[in-house]
């Protein structure tokens, strides 16, 4: 498993080309090798090559609009293919019926895209907060997607701070969805439901990364949303730290 940074944890330092360039630079400087594209400007696949190439640094994951991938798939499959990035993942939908993001809409929307990407070469990738955990007809909604979507279809980025906010379990739903979960978001959660830096919170990562192994999960991305006021790098660097000295690299 490789460690990588989810660039969301700085994206306020992302907000056009030429920042993008800067924090690509200060991740590899910590020693990340990998990285996932998500919340950042609008790139083109070619720019960020060279970008990642310069760096040492690869993406072998992302998040893209809802609108993009429902209006702008093969230009989508462009870019990835452009920088080698095999997973292309969608980072949020809302499960929520007042804003046309119910779960119906899901069931016929997203299925037909990770269709169209598995036939381009690539892998669709679905990305859980809190309301996954939702229970329809005695199932949570994570559950009923993993069994009506194919595997082939759709994969899964768990998130594990978004499962134990929702009163799971992140190590039993990772080995649970084996096969299924490629890129893992490892985030820590302290008391009063704080983001964390991992190791610095209560989550329980021993657990999290057997799991991971065991479910064949390939990367396994720092995210920190919320840094509480600090140094969103300082807290990308001492997560790498936290799991470099877990043999991980």
């Amino acid at each position: 498993m490789e460690i990588g940074a989810q660039l969301y944890t700085v994206r306020e330092f992302c907000r056009t080309p030429e920042d993008l360039a800067r924090t690509l630079t200060k991740i590899a400087e910590m020693g990340y090798q990998t990285v996932q594209v998500s919340g950042t400007c609008d790139w083109k696949g070619e720019w960020l090559r060279e970008q990642l190439t310069k760096n040492g640094l690869r993406c072998p994951v992302t998040h893209m609009a809802k609108d993009r991938l429902i209006h702008d798939l093969p230009g989508v499959m462009a870019d990835h293919r452009a920088i080698g990035c095999p997973y292309v993942g969608m980072g949020y939908w809302a499960f929520d019926e007042s804003r046309d993001m119910g779960y119906e809409a899901f069931l016929s929307t997203w299925p037909q895209v990770g269709r169209a990407l598995r036939e381009g070469g690539f892998r669709f990738l679905f990305h859980n907060h809190d309301r996954e955990f939702i229970h329809i007809d005695g199932k949570p909604i994570l559950r009923r997607l993993a069994e009506l979507i194919p595997p082939e279809d759709m994969g899964f980025i768990l998130d594990t701070y978004w499962i134990q906010f929702a009163g799971a379990d992140p190590a039993a739903w990772i080995e649970d969805l084996r096969g299924r979960v490629p890129c893992l978001h490892l985030k820590d959660c302290a008391w009063g439901h704080k983001m964390a830096v991992l190791g610095e919170g209560n989550m329980n990562f021993d657990r999290i990364l057997k799991a991971a192994e065991y479910a064949g999960t390939e990367y396994l991305l720092v995210e920190q949303d919320d840094c509480g006021g600090e140094d969103p790098f300082a807290c990308l660097r001492r997560s790498y730290q936290f799991l470099r000295a877990r043999g991980l690299a």
